[in-house]
């Protein structure tokens, strides 16, 4: 897919559309996280449910590349090996989906946010960041978001390299927003002035998604 693209309609898109013009899932209760683990609106599951665009790319770690670019003093483009190469980091977090589900105690290995923006070196006027993904995925978020510490470029759950199904062979983890946000398959993050919307931002869902805000949709 090239980078013009966006990706293609399927029965989860088209429903999740639906869901935001019906304000679907909303509870109008307010938790915090000091407070109350699970957001509101939320269920606990074990597994790991499978959600995408209808497309899983296989991407091979020999062809596999991660740009940064934008308002950065360093562009870079990184191989597997040149991404394997900077310090590993593991972190433990919860997960929570906008489709209700959350999943607690999470076990990610992979490369710190923080450790990549340090290659980078994000130039002052950066604010935001870009997400974008093999299969043509784009998500938003405040760069603050994106280099917070429990934030994880992920190759590995559970002590197992990341399955494609679920964004491997690296995807982005936030745990503090929703899980839209935590792009799979990323091949790109650029680092921007102004904040944009992704692909689910154009639908209907919310620019920013804080679980416990219940910031599902736009309205929200």
């Amino acid at each position: 897919m090239s980078d013009d693209q966006t990706p293609v309609d399927s029965k989860l898109t088209s429903s999740k559309r639906r869901w935001a013009s019906e304000g679907k899932f909303l509870t109008g209760r307010i938790t915090r996280p000091e407070a109350e683990r699970l957001p509101p609106g939320q269920h606990l599951v074990k597994n790991w449910p499978v959600l995408d665009l209808g497309q899983q790319p296989v991407i091979s770690t020999e062809s596999w590349r991660l740009e940064v670019r934008g308002l950065v003093e360093t562009t870079l483009t990184l191989t597997w090996g040149d991404f394997q190469a900077i310090g590993q980091s593991t972190r433990v977090s919860d997960i929570h989906c906008v489709t209700t589900w959350s999943r607690y105690d999470n076990n990610w290995k992979g490369v710190s946010t923080r450790d990549l923006l340090d290659r980078a070196m994000p130039k002052p006027q950066a604010a935001y960041v870009m997400l974008t993904s093999y299969d043509g995925y784009t998500t938003n978020l405040p760069l603050a978001d994106f280099a917070a510490d429990d934030a994880i470029l992920a190759t590995s759950w559970e002590g197992l390299p990341l399955t494609p199904e679920h964004g491997g062979p690296m995807r982005l983890v936030v745990p503090h927003l929703y899980f839209w946000k935590s792009a799979k398959w990323l091949r790109r993050i650029e680092l921007i002035a102004a904040d944009e919307a992704g692909f689910w931002e154009k639908n209907g869902y919310h620019m920013y998604g804080d679980p416990w805000r219940e910031q599902r949709y736009s309205d929200d």
